[in-house]
């Protein structure tokens, strides 16, 4: 009997294909040149009081509102009973607080890793994207963040995570297109460290409903500025954070560079940001985006 999550020879052979030939592919987003964004906090940026409880997605949604930000992207660990998808019921209440209060949902994302020699565990983890489509689906968001893996897999070469990962993602993306929802990769530094990888894993998987989620902060083996020029073109969405790093070192992120690559690459749709320093998240929050709007002109 054949093991549905081991690939068969012709499968192998075709996604051997697709690696092999993936730096010759143009899987660009499709898109009208220019540039239009609407600004979107991340939830991420209220962490600590999400996880203790002390707010709620609906607290950010208000919070949004106030300071006149167009979107929440609600990551998923902050809905109750994560990983596994939230009640109808809780979905469908945050829809109708966003809505009420002019803030788009505009994504939610999920921690998998997909670097992992088991197969049992991948496949759960290709469910648990699933399940989360269909949350991002009943949510009325675009697009779901994930994430190639936490690490190299010991043992293994690049290549041969590779030959798992790329059927996992093909297999989510196709999910998505059924359901209207985009799989946006986010490059963390973990498995994925360049924009040069992100890419041929993007081409490789070759889907129209596949693209990266640009986070700013996690490009530092080269020039972030020239990595992030690199991946404008296969922006689904962004994370873009108060620091760049270069190595092991960070430095303020320069958001008048990253307005003159956006002007220069055209991109069109959220700009999600994240603000993760020291401090109360709310006064923080509003700092960065007091900066954001400076720098954008927004």
């Amino acid at each position: 009997m054949i093991n549905p999550m081991q690939p068969t020879r012709r499968t192998f052979l075709t996604t051997s294909a697709a690696l092999t030939l993936a730096p010759l592919a143009k899987s660009a987003v499709p898109r009208e040149p220019g540039v239009k964004l609407k600004l979107a906090l991340n939830a991420y940026s209220f962490d600590k009081p999400l996880m203790a409880h002390t707010m709620t997605l609906d607290d950010v949604v208000h919070f949004c509102a106030q300071q006149r930000v167009d979107a929440l992207d609600a990551t998923g660990y902050y809905f109750p009973g994560y990983p596994k998808a939230p009640s109808d019921e809780y979905i469908y209440n945050l829809k109708k607080t966003a809505f009420l209060n002019g803030v788009q949902l505009s994504g939610t994302g999920v921690r998998n890793d997909f670097a992992v020699p088991d197969a049992s565990a991948r496949k759960r983890d290709i469910q648990m994207v699933k399940d989360w489509i269909e949350v991002a689906s009943k949510l009325g968001a675009p697009v779901i963040r994930v994430f190639s893996g936490k690490a190299r897999p010991e043992g293994y070469t690049f290549d041969q995570a590779l030959e798992w990962m790329i059927p996992a993602f093909q297999e989510c993306a196709e999910y998505g297109k059924q359901h209207g929802v985009i799989l946006g990769l986010q490059q963390h530094n973990d498995f994925l460290k360049t924009a040069d990888e992100t890419i041929r894993v993007i081409n490789a998987v070759n889907s129209p409903w596949f693209g990266d989620i640009l986070d700013v902060g996690s490009l530092r083996t080269n020039d972030p500025y020239q990595e992030i020029e690199k991946l404008v073109p296969y922006a689904v969405s962004w994370q873009v954070k108060e620091k760049v790093g270069y190595g092991a070192k960070e430095a303020n992120t320069d958001l008048a560079r990253i307005k003159s690559i956006i002007d220069k690459v055209g991109y069109r749709g959220v700009l999600p940001f994240e603000a993760l320093g020291a401090g109360d998240p709310r006064e923080r929050i509003v700092a960065f985006l007091n900066q954001i709007r400076t720098a954008f002109s927004l």
